[in-house]
């Protein structure tokens, strides 16, 4: 018998609900994960038709930043679907998923329409915080949120040849306050949180104990019941070596004395220097990120070409787009100023606040004044700086 069969939509006729349904189904069959909101914002703009920086104007983020969240996206649905997919063919290739007869039938089933009643391809916070939701566990309670981001390319290429080719277990990421360390660490994680068992965020400014940090571990990862064990190092280690995990331990430099040598442990935190030198000597699946404003003594002579240890100075920026959107005049100077306070972010953003007030937006018109003007957060920052120093640093 004859059946009629409701055409399915074509690329004129497709809404972009309907793009974002199809496209959250097949990352989450890859990832475990659905869309972000950022990720939706690409998608949507890829859809349209727009380039990366018409895009990045939409949504604040820098516009290699935007390219590299696309290209995760484009290897996610490659992987998916079995084919390469690019910025170039992503439009056609999604519209002849959709209208193929073999949807449904690529890796995982994909139940167009009607949308599967359980499937909600717009998920509550709760639900994505759900570890019972995910094939992972993730605490980034204390990691920032990243609005912006700058110039940092070649950084964020380097973490992820440290850690997902060369499989780095330690690495030190070391800056002044404000240079960025924090930000670029947490674009990484945003961009590979699929690429590990699980991700803990830790800052030992709010939480110094290390106690927690193995305990999350034992707890969430290994389903350890801890009323009936010790937290002791030697799980912790089973369970690094056991499972894939992502730590990230930010502000190090609190663990150090201050008016002392660089990276002298003060007595309460001896722990944490076991745990940084065991994780560097021992054999393990999983990977330590440390963020810090001083380097940690472990990593001294340990960063050759074949130890399991890296270390990322993080130096200031250098192109002017961070400028870009602060409603500066005189762009040919711009480049001065970027070079007079050596490229740091918070200090190039407080320096263009005091020219939009002070100068008119004249960036010409502070650079003609002598010396450098520091706002007050500046001496701030480097007044605590200078006096963290030992005498003979200073």
């Amino acid at each position: 018998m004859l059946q009629l069969v409701k055409p399915l939509p074509t690329l004129s006729s497709m809404t972009i609900a309907e793009v974002l349904q199809l496209v959250d189904r097949l990352v989450d069959q890859q990832r475990g994960k659905h869309l972000n909101d950022l990720e939706k914002t690409v998608v949507q703009g890829l859809w349209q038709g727009q380039t990366y920086s018409q895009i990045s104007g939409q949504c604040g983020y820098d516009e290699n930043y935007i390219g590299d969240v696309s290209r995760q996206l484009f290897k996610q649905l490659s992987d998916e679907l079995d084919e390469d997919i690019k910025k170039s063919n992503f439009c056609w290739t999604i519209e002849r998923v959709i209208n193929s007869q073999f949807v449904g039938l690529v890796n995982s089933p994909i139940n167009w329409c009607p949308p599967h009643p359980q499937t909600n391809p717009n998920p509550s916070i709760a639900d994505e915080e759900d570890p019972n939701n995910q094939t992972g566990y993730s605490d980034l309670t204390l990691a920032p949120k990243i609005t912006q981001f700058y110039d940092r390319t070649l950084e964020l290429q380097t973490l992820s040849d440290w850690i997902l080719v060369q499989k780095t277990r330690l690495i030190s990421v070391v800056g002044l306050p404000g240079i960025g360390k924090t930000t670029l660490v947490k674009q990484f994680v945003d961009l590979n949180l699929q690429q590990f068992d699980a991700v803990i965020w830790k800052s030992i400014k709010i939480e110094p104990s290390l106690n927690p940090l193995i305990t999350d571990c034992l707890r969430k990862v290994a389903h350890a019941d801890l009323r009936f064990s010790e937290i002791n190092f030697l799980e912790f280690f089973k369970v690094l070596k056991n499972h894939k995990i992502l730590l990230v331990i930010d502000d190090i430099q609190e663990l150090f004395r201050p008016s002392e040598l660089t990276g002298q442990y003060q007595s309460r935190y001896k722990d944490y220097k076991t745990l940084f030198q065991r994780l560097a000597e021992i054999e393990h699946s999983s990977h330590l990120i440390l963020i810090s404003q001083e380097q940690c003594q472990e990593m001294i002579g340990l960063t050759g070409e074949l130890d399991p240890v890296q270390f990322l100075k993080l130096q200031g920026l250098t192109q002017a787009s961070i400028l870009s959107d602060r409603g500066l005049k005189d762009q040919s100077s711009w480049s001065q100023l970027i070079h007079r306070y050596e490229g740091h972010p918070v200090y190039l953003q407080e320096v263009a606040d005091l020219i939009k007030t002070m100068f008119s937006g004249k960036v010409s018109d502070l650079l003609a004044e002598e010396g450098i003007i520091l706002t007050a957060n500046m001496k701030s920052q480097l007044g605590d700086i200078f006096n963290r120093l030992s005498p003979l640093e200073k």
